[in-house]
């Protein structure tokens, strides 16, 4: 009896076991395989041990420029989307009158396909006759190259990007909100809390693990953003490099160049960095935790 309710148990969890070998396992093993070859997608792969990560971090300038771009790009997405959700979610979490309609609105950016969305904004952001710059001349300012001057495109780029982000932020802290106890906050009243006090002392420590996993999760879609720079600049990264992430200096190696092992390389990379700031976060929410 016992054996046959064991096979049945291993009967229910083979097909999640094979999707989990199939598109999971198996290409981190072979993208890691081909990390350590050169390989055009047309002739046979050729090992050329650590070359690809010689030729990354050694002779290839483009890779300091997308690291750059990148970090800054992760820097200029992370604070807002964050702070916005945060203090979006604090709207919403109010017992008014209407108030499913505005959460309706605040979230319809999250169900919006990411590329139609980006040529929005293109049109947007467009320098002579865009509906931001129009605005911008009625204020009496003059236009802005917003996607034509390398440095205004990542700017460009981070607002749309935070525009994208913010309604999955809001959902997670939205929920985080509805989970803190309300006597808590009548309790500080009593004490003669104020509502700023009431936030620091009250909620943001309650709220701690949903902070951090938004955090995180805002971290990893910064460094591999691609879709929307794509959609908005180009596959080239440009003007000139402005835009030019680690996602998409991957794209164009993989699929431009067809420098596959090279692209896998890179991919491995990226890896590496997000699992080391998603280490440190931990750590640094842990200890958090423990001194609070």
């Amino acid at each position: 009896m016992a054996r046959r309710r064991e096979r049945a148990g291993w009967m229910f969890i083979a097909p999640n076991l094979a999707a989990v070998l199939v598109f999971l396992v198996f290409p981190l093993a072979f993208s890691l395989y081909l990390s350590f070859h050169s390989w055009d997608l047309f002739s046979a792969p050729r090992f050329v041990g650590i070359a690809n990560y010689r030729r990354l971090f050694g002779s290839d300038p483009l890779f300091l420029i997308a690291l750059r771009n990148t970090a800054v790009f992760t820097v200029l997405t992370l604070v807002p989307t964050v702070a916005i959700g945060l203090a979006v979610a604090s709207a919403l979490h109010r017992k008014l009158r209407g108030i499913g309609i505005f959460r309706t609105i605040a979230f319809l950016p999250l169900v919006a396909s990411t590329v139609a969305m980006a040529v929005v904004w293109r049109f947007i952001f467009t320098t002579d006759d865009g509906l931001l710059n129009l605005m911008l001349g009625w204020a009496g300012i003059d236009p802005v190259p917003w996607l034509t001057d390398p440095n205004w495109a990542l700017v460009s780029l981070s607002i749309v990007t935070v525009w994208k982000s913010v309604p999955f932020a809001t959902v997670i802290l939205l929920a985080a909100l509805q989970g803190v106890p309300e006597p808590l906050y009548e309790a500080a009243k009593i004490d003669g809390a104020g509502a700023i006090r009431r936030f620091w002392s009250v909620t943001v420590p309650l709220i701690r693990g949903p902070l951090s996993f938004v955090f995180v999760i805002t971290v990893i879609n910064s460094v591999q953003a691609f879709d929307q720079a794509y959609a908005l600049t180009g596959s080239g990264g440009g003007p000139e490099t402005g835009t030019y992430l680690l996602g998409i200096m991957l794209f164009q190696h993989a699929f431009g160049f067809y420098e596959v092992g090279y692209a896998a390389a890179l991919a491995w990379v990226i890896f590496a960095i997000l699992l080391l700031l998603t280490l440190l976060q931990l750590r640094f929410a842990r200890r958090a935790e423990v001194e609070l």
